[in-house]
Protein backbone atom coordinates (compact mmCIF):
# COMPACT_ATOMS: atom_id res chain seq x y z
CA UNK A 1 0.00 0.00 0.00
CA UNK A 2 1.29 3.32 -0.90
CA UNK A 3 -1.13 6.00 0.00
CA UNK A 4 -1.25 7.54 3.31
CA UNK A 5 -4.85 9.66 4.97
CA UNK A 6 -3.14 12.90 4.21
CA UNK A 7 -2.97 12.00 0.33
CA UNK A 8 -6.57 10.92 0.84
CA UNK A 9 -7.52 13.62 2.26
CA UNK A 10 -6.36 15.55 -0.56
CA UNK A 11 -7.32 13.76 -3.13
CA UNK A 12 -10.55 12.91 -1.30
CA UNK A 13 -11.73 14.99 1.30
CA UNK A 14 -15.20 16.01 0.59
CA UNK A 15 -15.98 12.73 0.48
CA UNK A 16 -14.03 11.81 3.15
CA UNK A 17 -15.04 11.49 6.90
CA UNK A 18 -12.07 11.89 9.11
CA UNK A 19 -12.09 10.76 12.88
CA UNK A 20 -11.36 12.91 15.94
CA UNK A 21 -8.08 12.03 17.05
CA UNK A 22 -7.58 9.59 19.87
CA UNK A 23 -7.74 6.04 18.51
CA UNK A 24 -3.77 4.48 19.28
CA UNK A 25 -2.14 1.95 17.18
CA UNK A 26 -1.46 -1.61 18.48
CA UNK A 27 -1.21 -4.07 16.03
CA UNK A 28 1.33 -5.52 13.78
CA UNK A 29 0.08 -3.53 10.75
CA UNK A 30 -0.01 0.07 11.19
CA UNK A 31 -1.59 0.67 7.60
CA UNK A 32 -4.98 -0.85 6.61
CA UNK A 33 -7.86 -0.30 4.25
CA UNK A 34 -11.07 -2.58 3.85
CA UNK A 35 -14.50 -2.70 4.01
CA UNK A 36 -16.15 -2.26 7.40
CA UNK A 37 -18.47 -4.47 9.36
CA UNK A 38 -19.45 -3.79 13.23
CA UNK A 39 -20.33 -4.17 16.48
CA UNK A 40 -21.78 -2.18 19.03
CA UNK A 41 -21.38 -3.60 22.70
CA UNK A 42 -20.57 -2.35 26.26
CA UNK A 43 -18.00 -4.09 28.54
CA UNK A 44 -18.82 -7.48 26.78
CA UNK A 45 -16.92 -8.82 24.12
CA UNK A 46 -19.59 -12.10 23.12
CA UNK A 47 -20.14 -10.40 19.81
CA UNK A 48 -16.30 -9.19 18.84
CA UNK A 49 -15.03 -12.80 19.86
CA UNK A 50 -18.02 -14.32 17.37
CA UNK A 51 -17.75 -11.99 14.28
CA UNK A 52 -14.02 -11.93 14.30
CA UNK A 53 -14.45 -16.29 14.42
CA UNK A 54 -15.40 -15.95 11.01
CA UNK A 55 -14.70 -14.76 7.88
CA UNK A 56 -12.85 -11.65 7.73
CA UNK A 57 -12.11 -11.11 3.64
CA UNK A 58 -9.87 -8.54 4.28
CA UNK A 59 -12.31 -6.45 6.22
CA UNK A 60 -12.47 -4.28 9.45
CA UNK A 61 -13.91 -5.09 11.96
CA UNK A 62 -15.61 -1.32 14.30
CA UNK A 63 -16.55 -1.80 17.72
CA UNK A 64 -18.36 0.90 19.30
CA UNK A 65 -17.55 -0.03 22.74
CA UNK A 66 -18.83 3.37 24.34
CA UNK A 67 -15.60 4.65 24.72
CA UNK A 68 -15.12 2.69 28.48
CA UNK A 69 -11.69 2.20 29.58
CA UNK A 70 -13.19 -0.31 32.42
CA UNK A 71 -11.86 -3.56 30.55
CA UNK A 72 -10.49 -4.62 27.14
CA UNK A 73 -12.92 -6.10 23.89
CA UNK A 74 -9.93 -6.99 22.08
CA UNK A 75 -6.77 -9.32 23.27
CA UNK A 76 -4.13 -11.82 22.10
CA UNK A 77 -6.67 -14.80 21.36
CA UNK A 78 -9.36 -13.15 20.05
CA UNK A 79 -6.55 -11.30 17.87
CA UNK A 80 -5.05 -14.48 16.79
CA UNK A 81 -8.59 -15.88 15.65
CA UNK A 82 -8.92 -12.94 13.71
CA UNK A 83 -6.13 -13.40 11.76
CA UNK A 84 -6.60 -17.24 11.29
CA UNK A 85 -10.10 -15.75 9.49
CA UNK A 86 -8.76 -13.20 7.55
CA UNK A 87 -9.54 -9.79 9.33
CA UNK A 88 -7.68 -7.01 8.50
CA UNK A 89 -7.98 -5.14 11.29
CA UNK A 90 -10.29 -4.13 14.21
CA UNK A 91 -10.69 -0.26 15.10
CA UNK A 92 -11.97 -0.18 18.89
CA UNK A 93 -13.68 2.57 20.57
CA UNK A 94 -13.06 1.41 23.80
CA UNK A 95 -9.58 -0.35 25.33
CA UNK A 96 -7.46 -3.41 24.51
CA UNK A 97 -4.85 -5.83 26.19
CA UNK A 98 -1.80 -8.21 25.79
CA UNK A 99 -0.43 -5.35 23.65
CA UNK A 100 2.94 -6.90 23.29
CA UNK A 101 1.35 -10.25 21.66
CA UNK A 102 -0.88 -8.03 19.42
CA UNK A 103 2.04 -5.87 17.93
CA UNK A 104 3.04 -9.07 16.56
CA UNK A 105 0.40 -10.10 14.99
CA UNK A 106 0.07 -8.92 10.90
CA UNK A 107 -3.11 -7.42 12.11
CA UNK A 108 -4.48 -3.53 12.33
CA UNK A 109 -5.49 -2.90 16.13
CA UNK A 110 -7.04 0.96 16.83
CA UNK A 111 -8.15 1.45 20.09
CA UNK A 112 -7.94 4.27 22.77
CA UNK A 113 -5.54 2.71 25.11
CA UNK A 114 -4.76 -0.26 27.05
CA UNK A 115 -5.99 -2.28 30.18
CA UNK A 116 -4.78 -5.77 31.79
CA UNK A 117 -8.86 -6.40 33.07
CA UNK A 118 -10.57 -8.70 30.28
CA UNK A 119 -14.75 -8.13 29.33
CA UNK A 120 -17.41 -10.24 31.33
CA UNK A 121 -19.07 -12.29 28.50
CA UNK A 122 -22.70 -12.01 28.76
CA UNK A 123 -24.14 -12.40 25.21
CA UNK A 124 -25.28 -9.31 24.64
CA UNK A 125 -24.42 -6.60 21.79
CA UNK A 126 -25.51 -5.72 18.53
CA UNK A 127 -23.75 -6.50 14.88
CA UNK A 128 -24.16 -5.11 11.32
CA UNK A 129 -25.59 -1.71 12.75
CA UNK A 130 -23.98 1.83 11.72
CA UNK A 131 -22.11 3.08 14.86
CA UNK A 132 -20.91 6.34 15.81
CA UNK A 133 -17.43 7.62 17.55
CA UNK A 134 -14.75 9.80 17.13
CA UNK A 135 -17.33 12.10 14.73
CA UNK A 136 -17.65 9.62 12.26
CA UNK A 137 -20.60 7.28 11.23
CA UNK A 138 -19.46 4.24 10.25
CA UNK A 139 -21.70 2.32 8.35
CA UNK A 140 -21.38 -1.90 7.05
CA UNK A 141 -19.71 -1.61 3.93
CA UNK A 142 -18.15 1.48 4.04
CA UNK A 143 -14.70 1.53 2.98
CA UNK A 144 -12.13 2.40 6.23
CA UNK A 145 -8.31 3.90 5.75
CA UNK A 146 -6.09 4.14 8.71
CA UNK A 147 -2.19 4.75 9.20
CA UNK A 148 -0.52 6.49 11.81
CA UNK A 149 -1.80 9.81 11.08
CA UNK A 150 -5.45 9.08 11.19
CA UNK A 151 -8.74 7.33 10.43
CA UNK A 152 -10.64 8.43 7.38
CA UNK A 153 -13.89 6.94 5.73
CA UNK A 154 -15.58 7.26 2.66
CA UNK A 155 -18.83 5.16 1.52
CA UNK A 156 -16.95 3.21 -1.60
CA UNK A 157 -13.72 2.15 -1.90
CA UNK A 158 -11.04 4.86 -3.35
CA UNK A 159 -10.38 3.13 -7.01
CA UNK A 160 -7.09 4.79 -6.86
CA UNK A 161 -5.56 4.09 -3.57
CA UNK A 162 -2.47 1.26 -4.64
Amino acid sequence: MTWTTSDLYDAHGEELQVAAPGLRSFGGHVRVAGSIATVRCHEDNSRVKEQLATAGDGRILVVDGGGSLRCALLGDLIGASAVEHGWAGVVIHGAVRDVEALEQLPLAVFALASIPRKSVRRDEGQVGVTVSFAGVLFEPGAFLYADRTGIVVAKRRLTDVG
